[in-house]
């Protein structure tokens, strides 16, 4: 098995087809409870190809799993559930000897250049150390090599026995390039390289990456949130939003047309450097709910701006429907909540708790919105059920009422032309319809007709 593993590397060689798959690729994190398991659903469900020799761009908010998926596809943590084929072997399936041999073949760049290097080794020991890991070559060799490594890296001979403290951060995040590339790899995963760096220094560390890309022939995962450094570096770019790849395809033309919900809010965000031009920026509520409890839909469902209606409701003014899409998600959240000791104690006397504002939630949200009679009459159905402690009661029932095919229906990824592959019910011909998309997005930019 070793030997096949050594050998794959050679069997295929043009640049465009895939080094990388991913099949359904899932992380979790179990909570560790003694009765009962919520994991953390770091990766749900991912899939997706990086073609031989070129940079796949990975984006999206703070915890949405990018980190995790980069350190999964270098094994640095476990896979729960699917593939990843690397050459054809599926290496989640490879242990021991296997997995060390696979090891040389990829790599990794972390984003923290002073928590991944060693205080206590001097540089030639760190940048040495894989060479030492996997027997390469004879000592007297792999001091050479370490020498050409940081001559490569923008470097010099004499920091050899020099320490990590002694260097800028920018310097830093060269020795972690030179480390990565000691046993010359065919993959490395960047995860936020140049996130804690001065622009200027950022400007020669991708000027770097991209030159060791042309000289050795490398593939990269490119894990960043500034989405001018995307759009520098990177072919093609993949927006992952709670665990999901939301939207995948070429980079520039993604920038210039969306085509998911979730990524046109996030290049909406961009900062514009000419004050005069009027952007329609979208503004998202609320935060991303917990990988712990994430919408049984579309994990986008509740914060989305172009979120299916239910037919009934199409009509309904726009700053009505969001106020209910907030409720929902109120009531949602207080579903899967947990009572503390002092909750309890509070209740077992009959006083108010945390979960008794039900009230002042009806004052926050309706207060100011002029309800229809219909939806009026739900709302405060609802309202009762919270008031009798059953907000599993009211959440079902508002889930009747104003439910849609977004929040029951996990959507299936869509091709939206040109290679790009989109994850939305909206792509559906039934949904596809623009005035309602139109809007919906008022809503969120503030304007009005």
């Amino acid at each position: 098995m070793s030997q096949n593993v050594e050998q794959a590397a050679h069997e295929r060689a043009s640049v465009g087809e895939a080094l990388v798959q991913i099949d359904g690729l899932k992380t979790y994190y179990e909570d560790g409870g003694l009765l009962s398991s919520h994991p953390v659903k770091a990766v749900d469900g991912v899939s997706f190809e990086i073609d031989r020799g070129e940079t796949l761009g990975l984006v999206g908010e703070s915890g949405c799993g990018k980190t995790t998926l980069g350190r999964t596809l270098v094994q640095l943590e476990s896979a729960t559930d699917g593939e990843i084929l690397f050459d054809g072997t599926d290496i989640t399936e490879l242990r021991g000897d296997d997995l060390k041999e696979w090891r040389r073949r990829t790599q990794m760049v972390f984003q923290d250049p002073d928590s991944s290097l060693n205080n206590r080794m001097t540089i030639g020991e760190i940048v040495r150390e894989p060479l030492d890991v996997h027997a390469v070559g004879t000592p007297r060799e792999r001091r050479a090599r370490v020498r050409e490594l940081l001559e490569v890296v923008g470097l010099r001979e004499e920091h050899y026995y020099r320490y990590p403290h002694q260097f800028s951060g920018g310097q830093r995040q060269r020795i972690g390039i030179a480390r990565a590339l000691a046993l010359e790899p065919e993959f490395i995963v960047l995860d936020e390289p140049v996130s804690a760096l001065d622009v200027s220094v950022q400007a020669q560390i991708l000027n770097l990456l991209e030159d060791l890309q042309k000289e050795f022939d490398l593939t990269y995962l490119f894990i960043a949130h500034d989405l001018s450094v995307v759009r520098h570096i990177c072919d093609r770019v993949a927006v992952m939003y709670l665990g999901h790849v939301m939207e995948i395809g070429a980079t520039e033309e993604m920038f210039r047309d969306p085509a998911n919900p979730y990524t046109q809010s996030l290049l909406s965000a961009i900062p514009e450097p000419d004050p005069s031009h009027d952007t329609d920026r979208i503004t998202l509520r609320g935060t991303p709910p917990s990988p712990r409890d994430p919408p049984e839909g579309c994990p986008f469902s509740t914060r989305c701006p172009m979120k299916v209606r239910p037919s009934a409701y199409r009509d309904l003014d726009g700053e009505v429907w969001e106020r209910i899409q907030i409720f929902r998600e109120v009531l949602r959240q207080r579903m899967n909540a947990e009572m503390g000791l002092k909750d309890r104690i509070r209740d077992l006397l009959g006083r108010d708790t945390r979960f008794s504002d039900i009230d002042e939630i009806r004052e926050e949200l309706f207060g100011d919105v002029t309800l229809p009679d219909s939806v009026r009459g739900h709302i405060e159905e609802a309202i009762d059920y919270v008031a009798d402690a059953d907000e599993a009661a009211a959440h079902q029932y508002l889930d009747e009422q104003f439910g849609s095919t977004c929040d029951e229906d996990p959507p299936i990824q869509h091709d939206v032309g040109g290679g790009r592959l989109s994850l939305c019910h909206r792509h559906l011909d039934d949904h596809a319809n623009p005035e309602d998309v139109h809007d919906e997005l008022n809503v969120f930019t503030g304007e009005s007709e």
